[in-house]
């Protein structure tokens, strides 16, 4: 009579089966790790596009809602314009916009002065609570967006005109203050992403 093999698996047979489902584990985690980290890549690029249209729709609605409203400045003696773009500034736009909403019904102007401070590579949003600020009124800044190597305007003149100064050189005075361009070529040139441009018509 011959002998009967026992049910159970041979010493090898299982060593194999093991070795098998270790390979078969590290490829598992393996594959989950390159899943979770392109997750990350692609979370990470989709919050660096929405802080781009952000910042762009701050920059278009404020410059479309430009009002001619001057304000006074912190030391109330004279008027600033209400659209300022100059090299010499310490800042790249300062405006007097519409548009600011009022949910709360709060006895304020819906008017507001809004300035874009490009501070290295970061650009910040910054505003007061009230159009005439003085040194008593803090300001809010927002970090809006980073990477930022440059941005730049060119503004249109009613004459067809552009420049990248505001008020535009030779007018001086009241008309200056209110002066407003026709139209403004956003340049907003981001690190790794190049050149961005958007014109926006302001609003007679």
């Amino acid at each position: 009579m011959s002998a009967r093999r026992s049910g159970g698996f041979t010493l090898i047979e299982v060593l194999v089966a093991m070795a098998i489902f270790g390979v078969l584990t590290v490829l598992a985690f393996m594959s989950l790790g390159q899943t979770l980290a392109n997750a990350e890549m692609l979370t990470e690029r989709m919050d660096r596009l929405q802080a781009i249209q952000r910042t762009m729709r701050y920059l278009s609605n404020d410059l479309a809602a430009a009002s001619p409203r001057p304000v006074r400045d912190e030391l109330g003696d004279t008027y600033l314009p209400a659209v300022m773009v100059s090299a010499a500034n310490d800042f790249a736009l300062a405006v007097t916009h519409g548009g600011w909403t009022n949910p709360a019904g709060l006895p304020r102007s819906t008017l507001q002065r809004t300035i874009y401070v490009l501070d290295e590579d970061k650009l910040f949003r910054v505003y007061y609570s009230v159009l005439d600020a003085t040194y008593s009124n803090n300001a809010i800044s927002t970090e809006i967006l980073d990477g930022v190597e440059r941005l730049e305007f060119r503004l249109v003149r009613d004459n067809g005109e552009s420049t990248n100064q505001w008020p535009p050189l030779g007018v001086q005075g009241p008309a200056a203050e209110q002066l407003r361009p026709r139209a403004v070529e956003i340049i907003l040139t981001l690190e790794g992403e190049g050149e961005i441009r958007r014109i926006i018509e302001v609003a007679s």
